[in-house]
Parts: C-alpha cells; sequence; structure tokens
C-alpha cells in the first residue's frame, strides 16, 4: 500500500488534522510550560482526566464532556495550591494528581474493571476518531492558539522574570491562570491522540527538542510545532503500516528528534 492510498482512507484523514492541530497547540504551549519549569503540569492533569473519564464512563456521559470541567477545575485547584499553601509547583502538581488517579482506580473499580473504552482514553485511539471529534479538536486548537497568540506579551514576560512582569503592570495571577486552564484543555484535546499515559510527552519532548536548536524563543515554538507535527504524521503512517499502537509510535518518534537534535547540538559545541 503506497501513501496515496492512505489518504484514501477516510480515517486516516481525519487522524492527520485532528493530530496535526493538536501537535501545534501542544509544542507551542510545551515552550512555556518547559521554560517555567511546570512541564509535568500535564502530566499530573493526565492523571485528573483519567478519573473524570471513569466518572464519565461511570455515569454512560460522553467522557470528555466531564473531562473539561474537571481537568480545569483541578488546574486552578494546582494555582491555589502554589499561591496560597506556599507549595513548588511539583508539590502542588503531586497532591491534584495522585488523588485523580486514585479516584480513577476506584471508579473503575466500582464499574466493574476496566473496559475497551477507558483503555482507549489510556492509550490513545486516533485512529479511531470521530468527525465531530475532529471538528472539536480544530475549533478548540485555533480558539487555544489564537489566545496564546492574544497574551503572547504577557506570556512571554512571566515565563523569564514573573516579578519584573508583576513590577511593570503585568496582572501575573489572570496569565498563570490563563495558562494553567489553556493546558487542562489541551489535556484533553490530547488524550484521544497519544492517550492520557503519554499527553505529557507531547507537551514537553516537542519544546525541548528546539530548545536544542533554536536561539530566539519564537523560532524555538515554530520549530517546536513542527517536530510535533511531523512526529504524529510520521506515527499515524508507521503505526498504520507496521501495526503498531499509534500513540505510542507518536512518542518514540518524538524522542528519535530530540536524540538527534541533542547529538546534533553537542557535536556543534
Amino acid at each position: 500500500m503506497d501513501i496515496i492510498d492512505l489518504f484514501s482512507h477516510g480515517f486516516i484523514q481525519r487522524a492527520l488534522i485532528a493530530g496535526s492541530f493538536i501537535a501545534i497547540l501542544c509544542s507551542t504551549l510545551g515552550v512555556f510550560l518547559v521554560l517555567r519549569r511546570l512541564s509535568l503540569i500535564g502530566d499530573g492533569l493526565a492523571h485528573v482526566a483519567f478519573g473524570s473519564v471513569a466518572i464519565g464512563l461511570l455515569l454512560r456521559v460522553y467522557p470528555v464532556y466531564v473531562a473539561i470541567p474537571v481537568v480545569m477545575l483541578s488546574s486552578l485547584g494546582i494555582l491555589k495550591l502554589i499561591e496560597k499553601a506556599r507549595l513548588y509547583g511539583d508539590a502542588a502538581i503531586g497532591i491534584v494528581s495522585s488523588l485523580g488517579i486514585a479516584i480513577g482506580i476506584l471508579l473503575a473499580s466500582a464499574a466493574g474493571g476496566f473496559n475497551v473504552d477507558l483503555f482507549s482514553y489510556l492509550f490513545g485511539n486516533i485512529l479511531a476518531i470521530s468527525n465531530v471529534e475532529v471538528v472539536t479538536s480544530i475549533i478548540l486548537s485555533v480558539m487555544l492558539i489564537l489566545i496564546i497568540l492574544l497574551f503572547y506579551q504577557e506570556l512571554f514576560s512571566i515565563t523569564f522574570d514573573e516579578e519584573s512582569a508583576k513590577a511593570s503592570g503585568v496582572k501575573t495571577k489572570t496569565i498563570n491562570t490563563i495558562l494553567v486552564l489553556l493546558t487542562s484543555l489541551t489535556v484533553v484535546l490530547a488524550m484521544r491522540i497519544v492517550g492520557i499515559m503519554l499527553i505529557s510527552a507531547l507537551l514537553i519532548i516537542p519544546s525541548v527538542t528546539a530548545l536544542q536548536m533554536a536561539k530566539g524563543f519564537k523560532i524555538t515554538m515554530v520549530i517546536a510545532s513542527i517536530v510535533g507535527v511531523l512526529s504524529v504524521i510520521l506515527g499515524i503512517f508507521i503505526s498504520f503500516v507496521i501495526n503498531l499502537p499509534t500513540g505510542a509510535t507518536i512518542v518514540i518518534l518524538n524522542f528519535i528528534f530530540f536524540a538527534i537534535a541533542f547529538v546534533c547540538k553537542n557535536l556543534r559545541s
């Protein structure tokens, strides 16, 4: 089967379109998270997403409808723990993360154990994505990217020096709130691409790969997006041809790109 034949399949087209949009979103947002040392927030919120998916399946409600408000509220909880309880970011993420995964396990057990639907969210199933999910992914991805562009200067300021940004009049609390809410929505969107267990990789690896190659902030975001999209496109093709799990293949390709960039950087220096 050649590439043209692959493009003729509707499920491949849907996977490529949705995956590319979400890869751009994850890679762009990931640059801010990595530089702010909040990269593991994606992993923490993914565990919360697991709990919310279990709730949705238990109540027989489309899991994404449950995951969006629950994960958004959890992201605000992490922010409040950092601000009010004076915890470091990793500690706050750990608290919310462990609570989310514990609730998910309890609910899955109450529902009779792990079923096929729950596993599809845990490990991703981009090739089974529906038309509605494609449209939802495009609309939300475009909206979130526009918000990032709208608040670019503020996000840039707090990324490198939050105290100076606050002194210069930037509403840091509002911008931090926007950042964690963007992350929560991104996690919910990405869980159908690579799965709940691998979401943090899509947020982190393209960003750190770009940081190995780029010297400017904007070009870092562009390179990260290119790496993310390439890994998704190649991952879909390779997984379909060789019959491998798509989400895991995408993550492995991301790591290969990072390894190449890391080696090239060290050879140049």
